[in-house]
């Protein structure tokens, strides 16, 4: 069984997604701490005059000490309107605008109470959009132990995983000896961010998913995994190991 991870972050990047396809499960890190200037409650949009981001503005109350199921949003700012105003403005002349524009619409007229509400519940609506059909899991419920590299291979373990899929940045703390001796093979994404048609001039990658979705509608999937490791090739990615 292929297993990835990650926390729940506020309108995903494109590599999220790809890694999320490649595996047979997926646990949403929903337990560990909150961490400040991530990409936990923002992500960033293309507009005329270039990236911009949107921000959910989370309780300070504490924060730093919360796990990042306890986080509250500060529904007294009115960042729902902000948001979707921005999404409306910068958007409504892409091809598929009106394709997605309901449910964005109506998902900032709700009030989220939890950062992790908020989410998640859009995880699901992007991952069901994208046709990628993977379980979702939730750490909460694991009883997970240990930090880091510790934690990931905890969780591997106990979810009965053959293969653990990083984001690139598990390669400065995975500890492949562990995993090895665990019989659970680590690979590390390498994404490479593919070009298609935007809105407002000249491309910007790494944008969120939503301007991929706005852009490019039912080949959504197909130009995310464009130029990028696929199940059929993964054991054969020398590059990831």
């Amino acid at each position: 069984m292929i297993l990835t991870a990650h926390q729940p972050v506020y309108l995903p990047w494109l590599g999220l997604f790809h890694k999320i396809a490649l595996a047979d499960a997926f646990v949403s890190f929903n337990q560990v701490q909150y961490q400040v200037r991530d990409w936990n409650n923002r992500n960033k949009i293309k507009t005329n005059v270039g990236e911009i981001w949107l921000s959910v503005p989370v309780k300070h109350k504490n924060h730093l000490s919360l796990k990042y199921e306890d986080i509250l949003i500060d529904n007294e700012q009115p960042w729902q309107r902000k948001h979707w105003k921005s999404i409306y403005l910068n958007y409504k002349a892409a091809p598929f605008f009106k394709t997605y524009a309901d449910y964005f619409e109506d998902c900032y007229r709700r009030e989220w109470k939890t950062l992790l509400e908020l989410n998640e519940s859009m995880l699901l609506w992007f991952l069901k959009t994208l046709n990628i059909a993977v379980p979702i899991h939730s750490a909460r419920t694991m009883a997970l132990s240990g930090e880091k590299s510790e934690l990931v291979l905890d969780m591997s373990v106990k979810m009965g995983a053959e293969i653990y899929i990083f984001g690139a940045q598990g390669r400065d703390y995975a500890d492949k000896a562990s995993f090895a001796k665990a019989g659970v093979l680590p690979l590390f994404q390498s994404y490479r961010h593919p070009s298609y048609r935007q809105l407002h001039g000249e491309f910007l990658p790494y944008m969120s998913v939503i301007d991929l979705l706005f852009n490019c509608g039912d080949a959504s999937l197909e130009t995310l995994m464009s130029g990028n490791v696929g199940r059929a090739d993964l054991m054969n990615a020398v590059d990831w190991r």
